[in-house]
C-alpha cells in the first residue's frame, strides 16, 4: 500500500512538472510566431506611405509613415539599449503632425558612460518632416523600480520603460494621447543619432525562441522517459513477505 502511495505521488509531481515545461514550450513558440508576424508586415508596409494621423486611424500593423510637423519640448531616454554589443541609450521626443496626431519619434541611439554621466543633448524644435516606420516600442524587461526618472538636464527623463500613461503625463501631453508604438526615423533622413529600423532590438529573432522551445518540450519528454522508466523497475522489484 505504502509503495502504491509514492508511485500516485511521484506520477502527479512528474505530470507537474512535464506540464509546466510544455508550457514554456508553447510559449516560446508563441513568441516566436508573433515576432515572424512582426517581420512579414516589414516590406509590404514600405510599399504604401500614410500621413500620422492615417497610421494610428487603421489596425495596429507596421506602417510607413512620411509627414510633416512640429517638435515639441521634453526628451526620452530610455536606458539599456544595446547596440554593437555596447550598452546606451535611445532617444524619443514627441511630434505632433499637422493634423494634430501625436507619437513618439525614435532620434537614434547614444553610448552610456561607463560613469553613467548622461552627455549633453539639444532637443529638436521647429517644423520638420518626418518618415519612418511606426512600430512597437522595444520590448520591455522585468518593469522594477520607476518606469521615468529625473536627469541633471532640464526637459530630460531616464526611461526604463514605455509607458504611455506616464510618459504623456512627464510630457505634458493629454491623457491617452500618445499611442502605444513609435516612429522609427528613417535612417536616410538628416538629424538624430545612431539609428537603423531593426524590430528586434535588444530581444531575442525568432530562431532563437524556436530553440527555447525545442529544449523545454526535450526536458518534458525526459522527465516522462524517466519517470516510465522508474515506474517498469517497480513494478519489476519483488514484494518481500514477512515469515512468521
Amino acid at each position: 500500500m505504502m509503495r502504491k502511495h509514492t508511485r500516485l505521488i511521484g506520477w502527479v509531481a512528474a505530470l507537474l512538472v512535464i506540464a509546466g515545461f510544455c508550457q514554456l514550450g508553447r510559449w516560446q513558440l508563441q513568441r516566436m510566431h508573433e515576432k515572424q508576424a512582426l517581420l512579414a508586415q516589414q516590406a509590404p508596409a514600405r510599399a504604401q506611405s500614410l500621413r500620422l494621423d492615417q497610421a494610428l486611424a487603421v489596425p495596429p500593423r507596421l506602417r510607413w509613415v512620411d509627414d510633416h510637423g512640429r517638435f515639441l519640448p521634453g526628451t526620452i531616454a530610455l536606458d539599456n539599449q544595446t547596440r554593437g554589443g555596447r550598452a546606451g541609450i535611445k532617444l524619443y521626443q514627441p511630434f505632433r503632425s499637422d493634423a494634430g496626431a501625436l507619437v513618439l519619434v525614435d532620434l537614434g541611439w547614444l553610448p552610456m558612460p561607463a560613469d553613467r554621466t548622461l552627455p549633453a543633448l539639444h532637443a529638436r524644435t521647429g517644423a520638420a518632416r518626418i518618415a519612418g516606420l511606426l512600430a512597437p516600442p522595444p520590448a520591455a524587461g522585468l518593469a522594477l523600480g520607476p518606469a521615468l526618472s529625473a536627469t541633471t538636464q532640464p526637459g530630460l527623463w531616464l526611461a526604463s520603460r514605455m509607458d504611455p500613461e506616464q510618459l504623456a503625463g512627464t510630457l505634458s501631453l493629454p491623457p491617452r494621447s500618445l499611442p502605444g508604438r513609435v516612429l522609427r526615423l528613417d535612417p536616410a533622413l538628416p538629424g538624430g543619432y545612431a539609428r537603423d529600423l531593426d524590430l528586434l532590438p535588444n530581444t531575442l529573432p525568432p530562431s532563437r525562441h524556436l530553440g527555447y522551445a525545442v529544449q523545454w518540450f526535450g526536458l518534458a519528454l525526459t522527465v516522462l522517459v524517466v519517470a516510465l522508466v522508474l515506474e517498469l523497475r517497480s513494478r519489476r522489484r519483488p514484494v518481500v513477505t514477512s515469515r512468521r
